[in-house]
């Protein structure tokens, strides 16, 4: 079997754009008419002209004749013949994590087979998950949660709908940083956790998302203060280019840290397990690597006894790809998991979800099926 055309298709989210205003899939093309379905997640906004032709050439290069089984062989070549064995950044990486998934979606349909049987077989048969909290903002703040009675009034909903665990970012804007914030701001969301508590108790956990935005007093300063609340985790307390200081901030609080979505690669999250920087990696497959490289990343993790939790903002095909890491994986923790209505009109299937946990797909491959008539219906207008 060879791979004999790679086919790049941007798609136009809707508002809310839970996931990105823009999903760009790949498609990869085989001989015997076997087709599969990548994604680089985390659109970059701006830049889709240039990550069209990223793809193309990647494609005539090394994809165009490659056998599809061949995956290992396929990603180093991609990652390491034009770089010296030089890290590719985020932009190449995801370009080369949307075309390995496209593979293994291949591979799967060939053998009939979900990826997950491919990568050791069902460990969870459900997936717990969780998703932001949502008041009047996308992304919810101080503004849109105060009271602290609003912010329990969402998490209660929440719970009602099968949610056992939320996430907020309160502390805005979310950039630039790293930078301090006042010990007024910081009690103001102290007492948006006491309100979420005092509405749901233990029931639910509460994730505090942020986005490296403080430095590292400031960090630590945040997590004394937040302690006695037990949020699920303290996700990215300081940017991840510098992982010593991110280690520094684990070390001062009981507070886990979690940290990933903006790490590519084994070689980075390598360096954030051995200095115990995280003990939650929030890895994104659709931009770390694939799902072979979240695989290894995974495993990784587990000798070090710590936990994954992968990132979604992104469309229904990375997320496919992250179900399917998530199925196999003893150390699963949590699948983020922030929709639009569109994330299951464009599948001829949707994706399952019952009561706050995701059901993996028994189909092969990904367990996804683009509808083309709702593809279409849907170009990206650059804005």
């Amino acid at each position: 079997m060879k791979i004999v055309e790679i086919k790049p298709i941007l798609v136009g989210n809707i508002p809310p754009y839970h996931g990105g205003r823009c999903w760009f899939f790949v498609k990869l093309i085989t001989d015997e008419g076997i087709e599969g379905i990548g994604e680089w997640s985390v659109g970059q906004i701006g830049r889709e002209e240039s990550q069209i032709r990223l793809i193309e050439d990647l494609g005539k290069l090394f994809v165009i004749g490659a056998d599809p089984f061949r995956i290992e062989d396929l990603w180093q070549r991609i990652y390491a013949t034009a770089h010296d064995y030089r890290h590719p950044g985020l932009t190449s990486t995801p370009a080369l994590s949307a075309i390995e998934m496209a593979c293994w979606d291949i591979v799967g349909k060939a053998l009939k087979q979900p990826v997950y049987n491919l990568l050791g077989g069902v460990y969870h048969e459900k997936l717990r998950a969780y998703s932001y909290m949502r008041a009047y903002s996308d992304i919810p703040n101080l503004a849109s949660l105060a009271p602290p009675e609003r912010a329990g009034k969402i998490a209660a909903d929440m719970l009602e709908h099968g949610f056992t665990a939320l996430k907020f970012d309160p502390f805005t804007p979310l950039f630039p940083g790293p930078r301090d914030f006042t010990l007024k701001t910081i009690n103001r969301v102290a007492d948006i956790f006491k309100g979420i508590r005092d509405a749901v108790g233990d029931e639910v956990e509460i994730g505090l998302g942020t986005h490296g935005q403080f430095n590292t007093y400031s960090a630590i300063r945040v997590a004394k203060i937040l302690e006695k609340y037990n949020p699920f985790w303290f996700e990215e307390p300081v940017p991840p280019e510098n992982v010593d200081e991110m280690a520094r901030v684990a070390a001062h609080t009981s507070i886990p840290i979690a940290a990933g979505e903006r790490l590519a690669t084994k070689y980075e999250f390598a360096e954030v397990l051995e200095k115990q920087a995280a003990q939650i990696l929030q890895l994104d497959v659709g931009h770390c690597g694939g799902i072979m490289e979240s695989k290894k990343i995974a495993g990784m993790a587990e000798a070090h006894y710590a936990a994954i939790a992968p990132h979604m903002y992104c469309g229904p095909v990375a997320a496919a790809a992250a179900i399917q890491l998530d199925t196999c994986s003893p150390n699963f923790l949590i699948q983020e998991f922030n929709t639009t209505e569109l994330h299951a009109e464009i599948l001829k299937k949707p994706i399952r979800f019952d009561k706050g946990y995701i059901i993996p797909p028994t189909e092969p491959g990904l367990g996804v099926e683009l509808n083309e008539d709702v593809v279409a219906e849907h170009p990206y207008k650059p804005n």
